[in-house]
């Protein structure tokens, strides 16, 4: 599976998103759906996901929550944080969010397009007692229902071709493209070789082939 990002920066990334969501929820009193919004408007988003490191560990989450309000334009004035004395459901919820964004490598708007943010924290009960690989179970879950095809299904038929067309043109077995197709194999796993060849016949890049969420 392709990350978002190195894991060096991962459990930083993970406390800067966590407490970017409670600083703007429970200091600047916003809704948790009206910041949220706001952040997926803001580079902050664009730069925190594709992993640049000023976004992920340069900056403290009350940094980045008074970047996101700076950003808007609102008519926001700077406040200084209260000190953290409990995780708060928003903080679990950036918590939880970042370590899924990092493994999976979706964009924060991919995720919301799946599943609200308002959504992920009423998983806080009862997954924040839970191993981290329960609640990416459940977004897996919710992906694969949004999202029921695989990539390279919608690029074959977008191509116009069959599955024993492309299979001939690969040089593999009709089987094997639907065991692709069906997710009873990964094709993040397949030759290197094959997925490009299949790219070239298909007319999109390695990478647009590859699951973002297996299973």
């Amino acid at each position: 599976m392709i990350h978002a990002y190195d894991k060096l920066y991962l459990e930083r990334a993970r406390t800067a998103l966590a407490r970017m969501l409670d600083v703007g929820v429970n200091d600047y009193g916003l809704s948790l759906s009206d910041f949220y919004q706001l952040f997926l408007e803001s580079t902050v988003a664009e730069r925190f996901q594709e992993g640049d490191y000023e976004m992920l560990v340069g900056h403290s989450g009350a940094e980045l929550a008074w970047n996101v309000l700076e950003a808007s334009g609102g008519p926001f004035e700077y406040k200084t944080p209260q000190p953290a004395l409990d995780r708060s459901e928003e903080y679990w919820t950036g918590w939880a969010l970042a370590y899924y964004q990092w493994r999976t490598a979706l964009t924060f708007s991919e995720i919301q397009s799946v599943v609200p943010i308002e959504d992920i924290r009423a998983m806080y009960m009862p997954y924040h007692e839970m191993d981290i690989s329960h609640f990416c179970e459940a977004m897996d879950g919710f992906y694969r229902n949004t999202y029921p095809e695989t990539n390279l299904k919608r690029l074959r038929v977008a191509a116009g071709l069959s599955q024993q067309q492309l299979a001939d043109a690969v040089g593999t077995s009709v089987r094997t493209i639907q065991q692709y197709e069906q997710r009873q194999k990964s094709i993040n796993r397949a030759a290197a070789e094959t997925v490009f060849q299949m790219a070239r016949i298909l007319y999109c890049s390695p990478e647009r082939l590859l699951e973002k969420v297996e299973g």
